[in-house]
Order: structure tokens, then sequence, then C-alpha cells
């Protein structure tokens, strides 16, 4: 069905051609219904969520391909059953080996629907299959502006198939969100996506004002700086202040903010770090085209007791290709780092203690301290390496690793 359209945005049918800098980071392509309809436009996830190249596309995979290639034992954990506080007994129960999907939308050529399961196809050809009860962000279905028909909303029973295309010029789109993120750990500057899902400056937040409701574009705002309690101090371009409180947009109740800074990725960070942010103008960011396919993930892993085994690898026995992301935390920011940018993983040596960091030097030299967390905490299921028998590859427990050197960093 068609949602009305304000007069600035009515659709018209736009210029042909590619989009121009101001528009090629939309997320474009050709929607087809289980009823056979085909719409093409810019697209939206949602209506108001993800929206750009660079965000991501998130689900849960259908089961783990790579558990066959591990030792029985070295997926099992052993639970104690208990009587009157009397361990009696332990039963073996499989480590759990799901896991999420996350993917940047400029690395997806399509992405087909049927009754449970999505295939989502990468550039590189390489398929996925995951669990349609899961694939949140097809939850709340698809809104696409098609030239020729106006607006179209999609809810998420009516889609069949998502091909991915370059975007094509726009007769009308916003500004995306850009600026200065100044956190406790340091300034992050790229393209800001607020707490509520907020990307681009026709978005609304939310607050109230001395019991008055607000609802203000991001075009309206100039900067936000945390304020005592629940509260953001907003700072607006024709000079106003307002402190506004009282939504899920605002305070320590928030989702976290996210950055896309080129040296990192994307960092999230937690209403407890943020200090400031300061919105500029900008461009809309990478076009469909500046996302490579993926590549395998290749490199040398070092063990506790000398050993060096180079070959293709399995992160985490899941991550695979260098589009994947590298996924921890540092106090209250997570980094999601790109495998492509990641140059070398060093874990502190056994027992160095629970303060103890990893040390994760990227391509351009940088080296953060990441904390023992997320993909680098001890659930870590290890690592396949696919040596010169692929045919069987070997797996380190992630309790035998010290040193991981990715890509062109892994030359002897």
């Amino acid at each position: 069905p068609s949602v009305p359209v304000p007069p600035a945005t009515a659709p018209g049918r736009a210029p042909a051609g590619p989009a121009p800098e101001a528009q090629q980071g939309f997320l474009y392509g050709r929607v087809t219904t289980d009823a056979g309809a085909v719409y093409e436009g810019r697209l939206r996830l949602g209506g108001d969520d993800e929206a750009f190249w660079g965000d991501t596309f998130k689900g849960y995979k259908e089961g783990n391909p790579w558990v066959a290639m591990v030792p029985p034992e070295r997926i099992e954990r052993r639970v104690p059953i208990r009587l009157l506080g009397l361990e009696i007994v332990r039963l073996r129960r499989e480590v759990e080996l799901g896991r999420p999907l996350m993917l940047r939308y400029g690395d997806i050529v399509s992405i087909a629907l049927s009754r449970l399961v999505i295939r989502v196809t990468l550039k590189s050809g390489g398929v996925y299959g995951l669990d349609r009860l899961d694939a949140d962000d097809l939850s709340e279905g698809l809104r696409v502006w098609d030239a020729a028909r106006g607006v179209q909303d999609l809810g998420e029973r009516q889609l069949r198939r998502i091909d991915l295309l370059p975007t094509a010029r726009l007769a009308d789109a916003p500004a995306r969100l850009q600026g200065t993120l100044r956190t406790r750990q340091g300034d992050f500057s790229g393209f800001v996506q607020w707490g509520g899902g907020q990307r681009v400056d026709t978005d609304l937040l939310a607050g109230h004002d001395a019991d008055v409701a607000h609802e203000l574009p991001f075009a309206e705002i100039r900067a936000i700086a945390p304020a005592p309690g629940d509260s953001a101090r907003l700072m607006l371009r024709d000079g106003r202040e307002l402190l506004l409180a009282g939504s899920r947009d605002l305070g320590p109740a928030s989702r976290a903010i996210v950055v896309e800074d080129p040296r990192y990725g994307r960092v999230l960070v937690d209403w407890a770090a943020f200090e400031r942010v300061d919105f500029v103008a900008g461009g809309s960011g990478p076009a469909y085209a500046d996302f490579p396919p993926g590549r395998p993930l290749e490199g040398s892993v070092s063990t506790r007791d000398g050993r060096r085994l180079t070959g293709r690898l399995v992160f985490d026995l899941d991550e695979r290709e260098t589009t994947e992301t590298l996924d921890a935390p540092d106090r209250d920011l997570d980094y999601t780092l790109p495998f492509d940018r990641v140059a070398v993983i060093a874990l502190p040596e056994a027992g160095a203690g629970a303060e103890a960091r990893a040390r994760v030097t990227l391509r351009s030299g940088e080296t953060l301290a990441l904390e023992l967390g997320g993909d680098l905490g001890p659930q870590n299921a290890g690592i396949l390496v696919f040596g010169a028998v692929p045919a069987r590859p070997e797996h380190l427990p992630w309790s035998e690793v010290a040193r991981i050197e990715l890509g062109q960093a892994a030359a002897p």
C-alpha cells in the first residue's frame, strides 16, 4: 500500500543515470513481492531504520557447517547436576555454536525469502541461510521510493526477493547525519546513527521540556550533550538551547550511538561514555561499488606452545571472509572492525588476570587495547586452519591461541 507523501517529497520519475555523491550512499534496489509486483528505488528497512550501504543486515545463521570439522570433545561442556547441594553427575552438553550474522548491505547482492529461510548472497559468491523468524531487519517490512509508483510500504510477508543495485539518481533524498562524537575515550568522526535508529536529518528526536513534548528533526539540531539525570542539552541551529528528557532517545536508557569512523568501521558508544556530538554537513557515504567482494580470511596463527599454522582461517567457527567483523568491547565502547582492516590480534599471556587486554593492530598501524569479551572472550569457539591439506583442517581451541596475523601480515 502507498503511504501519504508530503508535497516536498512527492514522487516523480528521477532523471536517469548514477546518483551524485550526495546520494550514492543510499540503499537502492529492486524488490519483488510475493504477488509478483516489482518496485525499484531507494530503500529503507522498516521505513525508518537501515538506509545506507554501510548499515548492517542482521540475522541468525542456520546451523554451523564447521562443527563437523571439530573433535566432539572440543565443542562439549560438562554441566553438573546437584541434589541437596551435592554434585551427583555431570552431563555433557554441546556448546552453543549458532551464530548471528552481521553484513554490510554494500557486501550483499540479493536477499531471497521463503517461508522459513532467508538466503543472502554476497558479492564474493558466498551464500548464507538464515532463520527467517530471527531476521529482525525485515520484521517491520521495507519502504521503497519507487520513481513511477510513489512511496510503497511493504510488509515482511509481502517480500519475496530484494536485488541490490548501484544507487540511481534520486528525485529527492534527505541529508545523512554526520559529525564528531566526543567520548571519555577519545573522539570519533563520521556518519552518525542516533540511539533510536535516526540516520537522516528528517528523522525526529523526541523528548519533553517543562512538560512540553517536542519532536525535533535532526536538521534543526547543531549539537547534543548529556545533562544531569536522564536528560540532554540540545543546541539548535537558530541559536536556542533546549533541555530535553523523558524519552528512549536520550539518557542512560537509550540505545548506543553508532559512529561509522573510517579508521575502524563502526563504533557503538554507550551513553555513559558520551560527552558531546557536533553535527556537520557531508555526503551520503560510500557507494555500492565502493564495497569490493570479500576474500577468504587467510593468515597465520601462533599457539601458546610455539607452533605456527598458516592457511585459510575460520575465526570463532564463524567468520570466513574479510568483509565480516571482529566485535569486541572497550569499556563503554564496542568496536565492529571489518577483518580487512585488521593486521594482528595479540592475546595476553595465559593467567595474565581479569584486567588483561588483547592488542589489535590495524592495517593503518594503530593498535587498540580491547577487552577479552565479544569475539575475543573465552566463549570464542576457536579457529579452523586450512593448511597444506585443505580437506583436513586443524582446530585450535581459543585457549591455545597466542597471536593471529592476517593477510599480508601473515607472510613469514
